[in-house]
């Protein structure tokens, strides 16, 4: 059998070149590969699954597809969902039923970013893992729960990989540096911010790592310390996936700091997405929900104060304009809570979209005409400002036909709480006036 795996020629990068060849080199992934282990056991049967492999870039999805071929002694066909298409699933397949004719083995089909396929292109699959020719291997950053069709994820089994350790990182680092640069040492502050960049990623670890080695060689140094870092590379110590799951995963954990009025935590979750790249304006259209969603009327000059950090970025750019965001963050994380006017949208909305349609009342409609008046619009309707207390208690606003309906319960928090008394002292004044 032909080997897998590209040649360890000098021109290969330095991440292929230390793609494992086998299964106990892999690092990382011992929830799955330990003894006793999930893949493990797959891979001592020989009796392999077709299964989606879902993790992180750079945790091993690849290599272990390809280990699984090379163990199983099957024809291995990696295709992309981001380049191909139907044609390429046509290919591959015929190549599969060419390859089980002929040879008598088995086809792994390895599809990269699987999620990017249709359903269509995911249904495409189905017979032909159904048949058994060919073993299908999905890989995707994403939740296959939302980006895989049913049917596909009923015949396959999910296999959740995690992010490397700093620890299994470090060993990573380890092997690159004996391989390529086995002369040159590397301060410890280095090491450390090197394998923060990382981020559980061993691509982006090792690609960071080949970069950063050809510098220091290319330099002639002896010793890597930090101002040669911050000279050579900082540029490049950003670490971020603007698509990919760790970006909402983060949103969501400003965005509950935020809720969970815990304003450090909130400045953390912010200043880790700004650091790793993201947009800023984004992020400040996250924190104008926030302030709409879970602060709301208990102080509406949370709205505005998010309004105006996003103004005053765009006005001065970076850095300046991000500790306005960062003053909104803090701002909203200690304000007062409440979700009352976010529930009673959504209250109000679902009860309009399964209600019919119910006329005005002739009291509430308005009367520019003649004929208008003539028809009693806006006859007996009661101008609030001529009422007592500028309030006309017991005057229904809702459609004739339709019960008063209470959507808005505001909360004893903050403004709201001052907002509760009055509709209280409102709906006796109403009570009165009924009887």
């Amino acid at each position: 059998m032909n080997s897998l795996f590209t040649p360890n020629t000098p021109d290969a990068p330095l991440a292929e070149r230390l793609r494992p060849k086998a299964l106990d080199e892999v690092v990382g992934q011992s929830h799955l590969l330990g003894i006793g282990k999930p893949l493990r056991l797959a891979f001592q049967s020989g009796k392999l699954p077709s299964m989606i492999l879902w993790g992180p870039p750079g945790v091993g999805k690849t290599t272990l597809a390809r280990l699984i071929a090379n163990t199983a002694d099957a024809e291995f066909i990696p295709i992309s969902a981001v380049l191909s298409g139907i044609k390429d699933i046509r290919e591959a397949v015929e190549r599969a039923e060419l390859t089980l004719q002929q040879h008598g083995r088995k086809t792994i089909l390895f599809v990269d970013e699987v999620h990017r396929f249709n359903k269509g292109q995911q249904d495409a699959f189905l017979p032909f893992v159904e048949s058994g020719l060919i073993t299908f291997i999905g890989a995707t950053t994403e939740n296959p729960s939302f980006e895989v069709n049913s049917a596909l994820l009923s015949r396959a089994q999910v296999f959740v990989l995690n992010s490397l350790s700093e620890a299994e990182l470090s060993l990573l680092l380890d092997r690159a540096q004996q391989l390529v640069a086995a002369e040159l040492t590397i301060a410890p502050e280095v090491r450390e911010q090197v394998l923060a960049y990382a981020d559980g990623d061993a691509r982006r670890l090792l690609n960071f790592a080949e970069g950063l080695f050809n510098a220091a060689q290319g330099a002639g140094i002896s010793e890597i310390d930090e101002a040669f870092l911050q000279t050579t590379m900082a540029s490049k110590l950003r670490r971020f996936d603007k698509g990919g799951e760790a970006f909402y995963d983060q949103i969501s954990a400003l965005h509950k700091s935020v809720r969970g009025s815990n304003p450090d935590a909130a400045l953390y979750w912010f200043l880790r997405m700004i650091d790793g790249g993201a947009d800023p304006l984004y992020l400040g259209r996250r924190i104008v929900r926030m302030a709409v969603e879970d602060i709301g009327i208990a102080d509406p000059r949370a709205q505005t104060m998010a309004l105006e950090a996003c103004q005053i970025y765009e006005r001065l750019g970076s850095p300046e304009g991000e500790l306005a965001l960062s003053n909104a963050v803090i701002y909203l994380a200690v304000a007062a809570k409440s979700n009352a006017a976010y529930m009673a949208y959504n209250q109000a909305k679902a009860f309009v979209a399964q209600d019919k349609s119910r006329p005005v009342p002739l009291h509430l409609r308005n009367a520019p005409t003649k004929l208008m008046k003539a028809l009693d619009y806006g006859k007996e309707y009661r101008y609030a400002h001529n009422e007592p207390n500028a309030y006309a208690a017991g005057e229904s606003y809702f459609p004739d036909d339709l019960p008063a309906q209470q959507f808005y319960s505001p909360t004893p928090r903050g403004l709201e709480g001052k907002i509760a008394e009055k509709l209280a002292h409102l709906r006796e004044l109403d009570k009165k006036a009924k009887k």
